[in-house]
């Protein structure tokens, strides 16, 4: 019998996520964002002058990705990279004024799509929902490698085919 991808958790969560980046670019383009760009300037709140190494870290990307992203911030005036006091191969990313202004709109984009995604559940369906997400993202956080399972999902079948599971 056919896998029914249609009724399986990771579909409804590709969907979810594809939904929730969709009306995520809705609110950030109204500020003057892309998707994305608004991480770099919150992980600047939490922490600023993190090297570009330091960001694409904290951010889960490739460095050249974080280069990109760094560079079109800094054309529109909210981050800045300096050379490092003590190493002048380090490149140290700061939020301009104009930056740390714009996280206030990030943080009000954020509750708003947080309220809309949120619509109709209650309090602890919410929690639930958190704690769910959370064990999700760690099973997928497991390198294959590390998964002692990963050779059951990858088995022949009768035809020598590799099923999946």
């Amino acid at each position: 019998m056919a896998f029914n991808y249609k009724k399986s958790v990771t579909f409804r969560l590709v969907q979810a996520a594809k939904a929730q980046r969709a009306r995520s670019g809705g609110h950030l383009m109204r500020i003057g964002l892309h998707p994305g760009q608004e991480l770099v300037l919150k992980v600047l709140a939490d922490t600023d002058g993190r090297t570009m190494s330091q960001l694409a870290l904290a951010l889960g990307v490739q460095p050249p990705t974080v280069t990109k992203m760094v560079t079109r911030l800094s054309a529109q005036g909210y981050v800045r990279r300096q050379v490092s006091d003590t190493d002048g191969r380090l490149a140290r990313v700061h939020l301009t004024e104009a930056g740390r202004d714009l996280v206030a709109s990030v943080d009000k984009a954020w509750k708003r799509l947080e309220r809309e995604a949120m619509a109709g559940l209650d309090d602890k369906d919410r929690k639930k929902l958190r704690k769910l997400l959370r064990q999700v993202e760690k099973n997928l956080s497991i390198t294959f490698d590390q998964d002692p399972e990963h050779e059951s999902d990858l088995e022949p079948d009768q035809d020598g085919a590799l099923e999946t599971a």
